[in-house]
């Protein structure tokens, strides 16, 4: 703030300069507070509550993601990707408490917490949860998943205990044949999926229709986890997907 004496006067032209200088100062400091602003001043973060996972109202990306059966309503798995403008430890401190709300239970084997990188298993109402935090710029990118165990088990896709499974479908015109796992499974068209369970780990694969070039990948299980691999009605190979 520029100040003037009592009793003084100062020009008209020199009074508009020194004014328009206080106004550059202020929106200077302005711009330099906004930038600093989620490490120099942690604020409380609220829920959103039309958010299907808990999420704050604050967020620069938010994306919900859902893996349904058919034929069964309830998803399977439920996956928020966010990233929200502040600190990761007061993302934590949000998580930590609105999952608590929930009655999810933190797991403490495994857990891994930085300053850069969070990462904690969760059991939740509906089965296994996990919540994953990065430090990205001056934000937190939040990766949030839940699954339903009731749901899996209706549609056939729940892992053994310890173990992973993967799911194989057909939905082409003609035969499909998957290598995995020294294995070899042919799939005629028009035929119900197969399912395979896996020990965790990593499996390189090679699925096969005639006509069309053989897709060759690496899939990566992970102990309770669902997969499928699906070949499509052009006899394309899908992406895979992770259904549980």
């Amino acid at each position: 703030m520029t100040t003037v004496r009592h009793g003084a006067r100062a020009p008209a032209r020199w009074r508009v300069f020194a004014c328009g200088l206080v106004l550059l100062a202020a929106c200077l400091l302005a711009a330099s507070a906004g930038a600093s602003l989620p490490h120099l001043f942690p604020t409380t973060l609220a829920l959103d509550s039309d958010a299907k996972l808990p999420a704050p109202t604050r967020y620069s990306y938010r994306g919900i993601h859902t893996t349904l059966m058919q034929g069964v309503d309830a998803p399977l798995r439920v996956r928020l990707d966010a990233t929200v403008p502040a600190a990761l430890s007061d993302v934590l401190a949000f998580y930590r408490t609105e999952l608590r709300k929930l009655g999810w239970q933190e797991q403490h084997d495994g857990a891994v917490i930085r300053d850069d990188h969070v990462q904690l298993a969760f059991v939740s109402p509906l089965g296994p949860a996990a919540l994953k935090l990065d430090r990205k710029d001056s934000s937190t990118s939040v990766h949030l998943v839940q699954k339903n165990a009731e749901t899996a088990t209706r549609a056939n896709v729940l892992p053994e205990p310890g173990q992973a499974k993967l799911v194989f479908s057909n939905t082409g015109e003609q035969e499909a044949v998957l290598e995995i796992d020294e294995r070899t499974i042919p799939r005629p068209a028009g035929t119900n999926a197969v399912a395979l369970d896996l020990v965790p780990g990593k499996y390189p694969y090679r699925l096969g229709v005639p006509g069309h070039p053989a897709s060759t990948n690496v899939l990566t299980v992970a102990a309770g986890d669902t997969w499928e691999l699906t070949v499509g009605r052009d006899g394309d190979a899908w992406p895979p997907l992770q259904l549980y």
